[in-house]
């Protein structure tokens, strides 16, 4: 049962990081002092929690497949997901931190942009493929 609820809730935060990145372009104008949305600093922190959460059961699920060793697609499929999973945490944590900490200018404003477009983009695929795994039971 707690699984299925870690499903739902990484599924749900996959909906809610997609359809505020396909929309935030129709409802806000970006300014100098407010680039992005409000609402982000409401699903920054559900972004955070998906990609630590997704980590944590990649981590546990990538070692068990590792153990069984062979090649198979959960194999394949649990590697893409951990893997990603660290890709996006770490696009995601620069940028986040780099949000709240102005001293931090390495990373220009454009780049800073792009680096949000990916991670905003592969979230949802990852939490979302990540949250069915867990609800369906696959991978013990």
């Amino acid at each position: 049962m707690v699984r299925q609820i870690i499903g739902v809730i990484l599924m749900v935060i996959a909906a809610i990081v997609a359809i505020h990145t396909i929309v935030e372009p129709l409802y806000h104008t970006s300014t100098e002092a407010r680039p992005y949305s409000p609402l982000w600093d409401y699903i920054d922190p559900l972004s955070a929690l998906a990609v630590v959460t997704g980590l944590a059961l990649g981590f546990l699920h990538k070692r068990r497949v590792d153990s069984e060793g062979g090649v198979t697609w959960d194999r394949l499929a649990t590697s893409t997901l951990f893997y990603g999973f660290i890709f996006v945490g770490i696009s995601f944590f620069l940028s986040w931190f780099n949000l709240h900490s102005p001293r931090y200018t390495a990373i220009g404003p454009d780049a800073a942009a792009v680096i949000w477009l990916i991670s905003d983009s592969l979230l949802p695929i990852l939490a979302g493929s990540m949250g069915m795994r867990v609800f369906k039971g696959v991978g013990g």
